[in-house]
């Protein structure tokens, strides 16, 4: 009996033993825990920092190219404007009398203009002598014209320009359509 509540005791102690190393070990892991919840929240802290400041840069960058990004494009057309000036104020000294250099300077800022819009990617719509495209061409009128193919574009009301491969206004065009005389015959098959 003796040996009985010996080894009970003994049994006891090994389990207070194993529970205390046991509590131990669950404390250490959840220092451990603890720690590694502390260093997450911390860095998910600073990148939710870094998030918001890169939102911040890219709006303000934004905003900048919306209002400054067509800076090079406004100083390429000062030169035109300031030959513009200089163009009005000489026919104003010459009393209208010398067309010929207003003339001359009125084209010299056409090209000036032209040259600054083709640097920065602008070009015309290809129109002379060209099949009728819907999708660079607005038809403003129909004309009989027996020389050309139907639907040709055989005159330009305003011209249409692209910027790189969009467009930014169509050319206004008059298309060929063939004489009358052709088409009565179809018109009266078409009403039987």
């Amino acid at each position: 009996e003796a040996l009985r509540e010996a080894t009970e005791a003994v049994e006891a102690r090994q389990a207070e033993r194993d529970a205390g190393e046991a509590g131990e070990g669950e404390a250490a892991e959840l220092e451990t825990l603890r720690g590694e919840l502390a260093t997450l929240q911390e860095r998910m802290i600073r990148l939710q920092a870094d998030f918001d400041n890169f939102r911040r840069r890219a709006l303000k960058d934004r905003v900048e190219a919306h209002q400054y990004g067509h800076e090079n494009l406004v100083k390429d057309l000062l030169a035109s404007v300031d030959n513009l000036d200089r163009a009005i104020e000489h026919a104003r000294k010459s009393d209208g009398g010398d067309f010929e250099s207003m003339l001359q300077g009125v084209e010299l800022v056409q090209r000036e203009l032209l040259g600054a819009l083709t640097n920065h990617g602008v070009s015309e719509i290809e129109v002379g002598n060209v099949a009728f495209d819907p999708n660079v061409h607005e038809a403003m009128a129909q004309q009989e014209d027996d020389s050309v193919p139907a639907n040709t574009v055989i005159e330009v009301f305003q011209k249409g320009y692209r910027l790189r491969d969009r467009l930014l206004r169509p050319a206004r065009v008059v298309v060929s359509k063939p004489a009358e005389g052709g088409g009565e015959g179809e018109a009266e098959a078409a009403e039987e």
